[in-house]
């Protein structure tokens, strides 16, 4: 794939001069992702000094090739950030960036997944018992936020302080992801902060044991891992794992009360679960998009000249509305093939947490199937505002009980 662009004629680049990371952007992306895939599959953005693919053909393919798109010199779309996260899982390639994720990657295997399973269940029995309870709730706070708080913290090694900022603090480590725009800025505070308290509870050895933390301190005293590394993994692996959990299942519960066919669907047959989730991912990408840097002497996409060291920013969201791929892309289904939905990422970089998101959004589903007869919209669902992250920041809804969940109101005789 890669080759010399020096002394090749080719066809303009198309040019797209939107800010694609401003607020109207941001709330409602997808007009923009169809003009992008229509303008062709490789459009300069001046504003953003990056080439977009759109397209899911292009996507895959930058994903696939971490050789030539290279994230060890940084996926934000700022330099900055790129230099400071060097040496992280996210900025590393090849053999570093297998050894980092090797550090950890027993505990989100499948079989290790499947020992989670019943603790999982058994959390979001609790979770949605409690919202259904009050039976007027907020599915971002009550359902959505509430259960992979109650799972990632003890997994990843938390300790029980700095848990009430974790939310705050993993929501601007995704957003000083983006440009260097106001939004980034007004993140970097709390995103240090969290820097500050890993680094601390690292060196004070305070994170909990039998947990990937554990693991990370055992790697540094066998000297796999310096010290000044641990930190940045710990972040690596709790930010993803709750703010793309929180938007699948805020995501999910909202398109089932606005989808009743597709809600009865899996009433009627609960098997679909899995696919369901899949079909949620894709229709509302937790991750908007990453960048990665041209590595070599450049190289020609899609009959497009890249130069070394450009900036290519890959748009999961929009290849996951590819019409060339998905028919009715714009259409939520949960009986579609979404075997080729790019939610997670894909190849070297395919998100690590994946299959804890997927559990965690499923052990929800089953439980709102069996104990709520239908999920009604009790105002209207908004969109939180971060860079890289699409997910709500409110969803009002009323789960009204099934008959089998109603508490007995009878009286004694």
């Amino acid at each position: 794939m890669r080759s010399s662009v020096s002394g090749l004629e080719h066809a303009p680049t198309p040019t797209y001069d939107e800010d694609l990371y401003r607020r109207a952007a941001l709330l409602d992306p997808y007009p923009h992702y169809a003009r992008l895939r229509a303008l062709g599959p490789v459009v300069r953005l001046p504003r953003h000094r990056a080439f977009a693919v759109s397209r899911h053909a292009e996507c895959k393919q930058v994903l696939l090739d971490d050789e030539t798109f290279r994230s060890g010199a940084g996926v934000a779309m700022n330099p900055v950030i790129n230099r400071m996260s060097r040496g992280t899982t996210l900025n590393s390639d090849g053999k570093e960036h297998q050894d980092r994720r090797d550090l950890v990657a027993h505990r989100l295997t499948p079989r290790a997944l499947r020992a989670m399973e019943e603790v999982v269940d058994e959390k979001a029995a609790a979770v949605v018992d409690a919202a259904l309870s009050r039976r007027h709730v907020d599915a971002v706070d009550d359902l959505a936020r509430a259960l992979p708080v109650a799972v990632v913290p003890d997994l990843v090694g938390w300790p029980l302080e700095g848990r009430d900022q974790l939310l705050r603090w993993a929501a601007a480590t995704f957003d000083v992801l983006g440009p260097a725009n106001r939004r980034a800025v007004r993140a970097v505070p709390a995103a240090l902060a969290m820097t500050r308290f890993t680094k601390r509870v690292s060196r004070t050895r305070t994170l909990l044991p039998d947990s990937m933390g554990a693991d990370l301190l055992r790697a540094v005293d066998e000297g796999r891992i310096g010290p000044s590394e641990c930190p940045a993994l710990l972040i690596d692996y709790v930010a993803p794992s709750l703010d793309t959990t929180i938007s699948a299942i805020s995501s999910a519960v909202r398109l089932l009360a606005e989808h009743r066919d597709q809600w009865a669907l899996l009433k009627d047959d609960p098997s679909l679960v899995k696919a369901a989730v899949n079909e949620v991912v894709r229709f509302t990408s937790p991750i908007r998009a990453f960048s990665r840097r041209v590595h070599g002497n450049g190289v020609t996409l899609a009959g497009t000249p890249l130069p070394a060291g450009s900036r290519v920013l890959v748009l999961y969201a929009s290849a996951n509305r590819d019409e060339r791929v998905f028919p009715s892309p714009d259409t939520f289904d949960i009986t579609r093939d979404t075997s080729q939905q790019l939610g997670f990422g894909h190849g070297a970089h395919g998100c690590a947490g994946q299959g804890l998101a997927r559990m965690e959004t499923a052990a929800i589903l089953r439980q709102l199937l069996a104990k709520v007869e239908r999920i009604e919209l009790r105002g209207t669902p908004t969109w939180g505002l971060n860079n890289v992250v699409r997910t709500h920041s409110s969803v009002p809804v009323e789960l009204v009980p099934a008959a089998s969940a109603a508490p007995d109101t009878r009286r004694e005789p």
